[in-house]
C-alpha cells in the first residue's frame, strides 16, 4: 500500500488540487474516489449525486432519452459539485470530485471547476466486469433499456479524451488508487 503522504499525491508540494473522477455507473467512482481522499493528506470527496438526491419533488430522471429538464438538472449538479470543490481549494482541500460525466459534460466539467492544479481521471472496465459489479451491489443504476454496453459506448465513442484513462477491470481499488496517485497529476493534468 501507497504511504498516505506520498509526495505525488497533492501537486506542488502540497498545494491542493481538484482530482475529477469519473466513470460509467458501476465503474468504481465511489469507491476509488473515498479510497483516494482517505490517502491524501487534507481532502474532501465531493460525490455529485449528493445535488441529485437534494431535490424534494420535481426531479428529472436521466434516461437513455433525457428530457430537456433532466440534462438541465444534471447540469445544475455538476455547476454545484464544481463550486464546492472549488470552495474547498480556496479552503485549502484537496477535493475529489466524483460523478458520471460522459460525452460533453467531461469536458464541461473541466470549464467549471476553476481550481488549479485539476487532474481528470476516467474509470474504464470493460463493460461485462461493470455488468457483474452491477449484480452484486445493493444500488442499480441500470435498467431494461440501459446497460452497461450502452453507457460505455458513450463513453468510449462519445467523450473527449481528457486526461487519465484507466482499465480498472482487473485492479483492485488499492491499486487503482496507487496509480492515480503516481499518474494524475502529469497524465491527468488539465490546464
Amino acid at each position: 500500500m501507497t504511504d498516505h503522504t506520498s509526495p505525488t499525491a497533492v501537486p506542488g508540494g502540497g498545494t491542493p488540487g481538484v482530482i475529477v473522477v469519473t466513470g460509467i455507473s458501476a465503474a468504481g467512482k465511489s469507491t476509488v474516489a473515498q479510497a483516494l481522499a482517505e490517502r491524501l493528506p487534507r481532502s474532501v470527496h465531493v460525490r455529485g449525486d449528493a445535488f441529485r438526491r437534494m431535490i424534494v419533488n420535481g426531479q428529472a430522471h436521466m434516461t437513455a432519452e433525457a428530457p430537456p429538464e433532466a440534462v438541465a438538472q444534471l447540469r445544475l449538479r455538476h455547476r454545484l459539485a464544481a463550486a464546492s470543490a472549488d470552495a474547498y481549494v480556496e479552503a485549502g482541500f484537496t477535493a475529489v470530485l466524483q460523478d458520471i460525466l460522459l460525452g460533453e459534460h467531461l469536458a464541461e466539467i473541466t470549464r467549471m471547476v476553476r481550481s488549479r492544479p485539476l487532474a481528470v481521471v476516467v474509470l474504464a472496465p470493460d463493460p461485462e466486469v461493470v455488468a457483474r459489479r452491477e449484480e452484486r451491489r445493493s444500488k442499480t443504476g441500470y435498467g431494461p433499456d440501459w446497460q452497461p454496453r450502452d453507457l460505455d459506448r458513450i463513453l468510449r465513442d462519445d467523450t473527449p479524451p481528457i486526461g487519465l484513462w484507466l482499465d480498472t477491470s482487473r485492479q483492485t481499488v488499492d491499486e487503482t488508487v496507487d496509480e492515480i496517485l503516481k499518474r494524475a497529476w502529469s497524465e491527468g493534468a488539465v490546464s
